[in-house]
């Protein structure tokens, strides 16, 4: 959510002289975490360990577990309350707490208060967080379809799991990536003649550049895509932005679910097989050497997986 998607050009706010670099405004180095609400925390928490992931630790007083393989960092957030809930996106409440959905994107970026700073000077509307004793105050901004986006500078030898978890004892803290999964992108479901606006929101708050309309990634190559940038070149991730096909009217946007990128597809999708996760198998939508999508999950939940170069092979 920003003045880009409200106000004229001559209505928003003047660009901070403290950030020159246009490629890469506020110093994006990948996405920290990927976090889900939820009413049913066990059932989503058994597809997330059918996908490789395991529980490694627990919010300290909220009912919030961090999932964890490889370099990917998945948040369950099952705190039913209609208030805010600090650091994390708020609690359930009405007909919220019957969906699992995505609702926050946590990116790392250089320093987290002036990254913050400098997108709210751009037109971000910013969320006001409400953190307890003992947690940290994570800056965040509005995102797609009432999600956030938060900025997140604490994420090497001292995390944030460091202050607001505790860690599952007896349990590996960094599990091996399942066949070298590691976060690839996103995609996000738009309204209508939406993708201009959703475009310059990414390219102007954060450096996201459109993808040559001949380079595509993964099996289902609809809509606008675009890549974030990242002082690590191998933590670039993209995003792709679907608006409503043909004539249909759908006003909602969202995120709808999160790519993760393998070395090789098919032997990604025979593992996960192996492991009871089911993938779909349709003419328009099946297993490639590009990509693969999984079922859909807990009425929402669903993962795609394209051929990536990046990565650790496993």
């Amino acid at each position: 959510m920003s003045d880009f998607l409200t106000k004229e050009e001559s209505m928003r706010e003047p660009l901070q002289a403290a950030f020159s670099e246009t490629m890469n405004p506020i110093g994006l180095n990948g996405v920290e975490f990927i976090e889900y609400t939820t009413a049913r925390p066990q059932a989503l928490g058994q597809v997330l360990e059918m996908m490789g992931f395991r529980p490694i630790a627990r919010h300290r007083s909220r009912e919030v577990q961090l999932y964890r393989q490889g370099d990917i960092n998945i948040v369950v957030n099952a705190h039913a309350s209609t208030d805010p809930v600090g650091p994390l996106s708020a609690g359930l409440a009405g007909d919220e707490q019957m969906h699992t959905r995505i609702a926050a994107i946590a990116l790392r970026v250089r320093d987290a208060q002036t990254a913050f700073n400098y997108v709210v000077d751009k037109g971000a509307w910013a969320v006001n967080t409400y953190p307890q004793v003992m947690e940290l105050n994570i800056p965040a901004i509005h995102g797609a379809g009432g999600s956030r986006l938060y900025f997140v500078d604490r994420y090497k030898e001292f995390s944030i799991y460091d202050v607001d978890f505790v860690p599952t004892p007896g349990v590996d803290q960094h599990p091996p990536a399942t066949a070298g999964m590691h976060f690839f992108g996103i995609v996000q479901y738009i309204g209508l003649d939406r993708s201009d606006d959703w475009l310059t929101f990414y390219q102007e708050l954060m450096g996201a550049q459109p993808v040559p309309a001949h380079e595509r990634f993964g099996i289902l190559p609809q809509g606008t895509l675009i890549r974030f940038p990242s002082t690590d070149t191998s933590a670039s991730f993209m995003m792709q932005l679907i608006e409503p096909e043909g004539d249909m009217f759908d006003g909602a946007e969202y995120v709808q679910r999160i790519g993760f990128g393998v070395h090789d597809v098919r032997a990604a999708v025979q593992q996960l097989s192996e492991q009871h996760v089911e993938f779909v198998k349709t003419s328009g939508a099946h297993t490639d050497a590009r990509g693969a999508i999984t079922k859909t999950y807990e009425h929402g939940v669903v993962f795609e997986f394209v051929h990536s170069q990046f990565g650790v092979k496993s």
